[in-house]
C-alpha cells in the first residue's frame, strides 16, 4: 500500500519516509513517528492500518541524520543495539524533521501526529511547537514528563501502561496533574510498548482500547 520517499528539512537536509494513501479521497493526513526501533515493519503496518481508516500516513526516518535507513527488530540484542539513539535524543533535529512531515502533507487536509515510545514523547513536544497539526495522540513517552510545563497547542491524547518498567505512575500523574487539558489513559496490566504486536510486551486488549481510541480522537479533531 505504501512507499518509500524523501523529505526535506528546513534546513536543506534530506531524508527518508514511509507514506501511505488511501484508496478513496483522503479525510486528512497523520504523521507517524517511529520508536527507537526506525520506520521498521510495525511502523510501517500502522501507516498501512491509518490509511486503511482513510488518512495519508507519513513516518520520517528521524535518525537518518544518524543512521541512514536504520531499522530493527525487537530481540534484546537489537533493542540493546538500538538505545544508541536516545543516549543523548536532538529534539531540535527531530522535531525539524516532523515539522518537514507535517508540511509534506498538510495540502491533503487536516494533519494530526501519532508516535511511539520514543515517538511518543517526540509527538507530544510537537503539539507545543510545531505548525499546522490539528491533533496529536502519544503512546508511552517517556520524556513527556520532561516537556510537561510546556502545554499543547492543539487537542492531546496519551496513552500509558500501567506496568511501564520505564515510565512510572507518578510521572504519569504529574503530567495529568500539570496538563488536565490533556487526554490520560492509563492500560491495567499493560507494559512498554504495548501496542506493537511484534514485541514480546504487546498486550492484545490494551491495544484494542486504546486504538479505536484514537481513531475516535483524530475523527473528532481532523474534519474538513
Amino acid at each position: 500500500m505504501g512507499q518509500d520517499i524523501k523529505l526535506k528539512a528546513s534546513n536543506g537536509f534530506e531524508f527518508g519516509a514511509y507514506r501511505a494513501d488511501p484508496a478513496a479521497a483522503p479525510k486528512g493526513a497523520i504523521v507517524v513517528i517511529q520508536e527507537i526501533f526506525g520506520v521498521n515493519h510495525h511502523i510501517r503496518s500502522v501507516c498501512d492500518r491509518l490509511a486503511k481508516e482513510g488518512y495519508v500516513a507519513v513516518a520520517p526516518s528521524i535518525f537518518d541524520r544518524i543512521e541512514p535507513n536504520f531499522q530493527s527488530g525487537y530481540a534484546p540484542d537489537e533493542i540493546a543495539n538500538a538505545r544508541k539513539f536516545v543516549a543523548n535524543p536532538d529534539w531540535t533535529a527531530m522535531l525539524r524533521d516532523a515539522q518537514a512531515a507535517i508540511d509534506a502533507v498538510k495540502s491533503v487536509g487536516p494533519v494530526g501526529i501519532i508516535g511511539f515510545c520514543l515517538g511518543g514523547s517526540v509527538t507530544y513536544a510537537a503539539a507545543t511547537k510545531l505548525s499546522g497539526l490539528s491533533a496529536a495522540v502519544g503512546y508511552y513517552g517517556g520524556a513527556i514528563v520532561r516537556f510537561a510545563d510546556d502545554k499543547p497547542t492543539v487537542p492531546t491524547q496519551l496513552h500509558f501502561g500501567e506496568k511501564d518498567a520505564g515510565i512510572p505512575l507518578s510521572d504519569v500523574e504529574t503530567i495529568r496533574s500539570k496538563r488536565p487539558e490533556v487526554e490520560i489513559f492509563i492500560y491495567p496490566g499493560a507494559q512498554h510498548g504495548f501496542h506493537c504486536d511484534e514485541r514480546a510486551s504487546y498486550d492484545k486488549a490494551s491495544a484494542e482500547f486504546a486504538w479505536p481510541r484514537s481513531m475516535a480522537f483524530f475523527a473528532k479533531h481532523l474534519q474538513q
